[in-house]
């Protein structure tokens, strides 16, 4: 996969390119600067080996994390395991979050953008008591 320009140069100031691909939920892949990674790995081994939502969690996330860097074209290779996790064969989607980035399938991101404007439009649910103030 082809790291956009944009994002190059900063990704190897922030971690000299060194990053940790890993699953998430949603069926997409976590892409993790090196350093960001390791934070919220600490704060996976802390969580209570006796909760089976918490292992499992564990299991998930740090079982499958790979460490990988970007090439001298800005490219990083994704392991088969993940790719075929997250279903990606041709087109995918990268999805800035922050201290993060999501890889997805095109067709599931599309997909499920879909469905989460229909959810925000309908009002249905509520948001943290953290967004109840935010604005745009």
């Amino acid at each position: 996969m082809a790291m956009p320009a944009k994002y190059r140069e900063r990704l190897r100031e922030l971690c000299d390119g060194r990053l940790v691909l890993t699953v998430d939920f949603s069926g997409c892949l976590m892409l993790f600067p090196e350093a960001d990674w390791g934070q919220l790995e600490r704060k996976l081994a802390r969580l209570p080996d006796l909760n089976s939502k918490a292992r499992s969690l564990k299991r998930l996330l740090m079982g499958y994390a790979s460490e990988c860097e970007l090439d001298g074209n800005g490219r990083i290779l994704l392991p088969g395991v993940l790719r075929e996790y997250a279903g990606l064969d041709k087109r995918i989607v990268l999805v800035g979050q922050g201290n993060k980035f999501e890889i997805w399938d095109e067709e599931t991101w599309n997909g499920s953008r879909d469905e989460w404007l229909a959810e925000v439009a309908s009002g249905e649910g509520s948001l943290p008591e953290e967004l109840e103030s935010l604005s745009f």
